[in-house]
């Protein structure tokens, strides 16, 4: 099980990242100069209404939303996860999905969150910060 620390503690780690209240729910995120890759996310009233009808409902527990490289790699990881991750209506043909921190490890939640972050920061950081761990 994965917290709202856990989140904080990996995002702020990699170059370039700001934490930010969100004026409309009050709700943390974190972003880069290019825009917010991860963000805690509530439910909202059409949230709750489409799902309903879909005779789904919002899970327990805190729920993050975080970018994916393209549609392909959102509908893989969902159906390699679906009790980590999950889509709603709102998110249909934008590049990102919701994790379940009280499902997720923080592991697994470092993944997801350093993986939204490359997706948003240009590619020069990227590319960079891949070759100094290891990874290009």
């Amino acid at each position: 099980m994965a917290t709202i620390d856990d989140v904080r503690r990996i995002a702020l780690a990699l170059p370039g990242v700001t934490e930010a209240v969100n004026g409309h729910t009050g709700l943390p995120g974190w972003r880069v100069t290019q825009g917010q890759f991860a963000g805690l996310r509530g439910p909202t009233g059409a949230d709750l209404r489409q799902l309903a009808e879909l005779g789904r409902q919002w899970p327990d527990g805190e729920v993050l939303s975080v970018r994916v490289a393209d549609q392909g790699e959102k509908e893989a990881l969902l159906a390699a996860e679906p009790e980590a991750l999950f889509s709603i209506p709102h998110f249909d043909g934008y590049p990102a999905l919701l994790v379940r921190l009280d499902v997720v490890d923080a592991e697994r939640l470092a993944e997801l969150v350093t993986d939204a972050w490359l997706v948003r920061v240009p590619a020069p950081v990227a590319k960079d910060w891949l070759a100094a761990h290891g990874l290009a």
